[in-house]
């Protein structure tokens, strides 16, 4: 006959190892690319007060140079581009080569072989997200679209949309 045991003891449960192994498999299960993306949607949350809207749009990294913001046909359309860091530094090594190069050229002094380039740092995994973005919004006809105002501060663009308090948009009419 099989003796069967039941561990009462909740600390000697093996379920530490098992959530562990469990998180493990499922966090590898959507793998992260070795070359970031060239485009990418930014998370926004859009907030709503009395005084209108506001659109929070995470963007760590951008320069508020590289963000552009136009109203076209009722919607508020959000674009801009966050350099990859590696392409960068590669571009930034290429081009201090061909300078070099011209400018050994022309002393005539022989060709040095730049070895930034091949240093630069590969990516092995990446979670955040580079290149282009575009974020398109239909406003409502009670947006005051003159008074829309944009800061940048701490990697969040912050749109405010205020209300247009001209425009009626609900009114109780009075039975006569």
């Amino acid at each position: 006959m099989a003796t069967l045991l039941y561990n009462n003891h909740a600390a000697l449960r093996p379920s530490r190892a098992f959530n562990t192994m469990l998180s493990e498999m499922l966090r590898d299960t959507l793998p992260a690319g070795s070359q970031p993306a060239t485009s990418f949607v930014p998370a926004t949350d859009i907030l709503e007060s009395a005084q209108g809207f506001e659109l929070h749009l995470a963007l760590p990294g951008v320069k508020k140079e590289a963000v552009k913001i136009e109203f076209l046909d009722g919607q508020l359309v959000i674009s801009g581009e966050r350099p990859n860091p590696n392409a960068a530094a590669k571009e930034a090594a290429s081009s201090a080569t061909e300078a070099s190069d011209n400018d050994e050229q022309k002393d005539n002094k022989p060709v040095v072989m730049n070895h930034e380039a091949e240093q630069a740092p590969k990516f092995r995994r990446t979670e955040t997200n580079f290149g282009s973005f575009q974020r398109s919004f239909r406003l409502p006809d009670t947006v005051n679209v003159k008074a829309i105002a944009a800061e940048m501060s701490d990697g969040i663009l912050r749109v405010t949309l205020p209300f247009d308090t001209e425009k009626v948009t609900k009114q109780v009419i009075e039975i006569r």
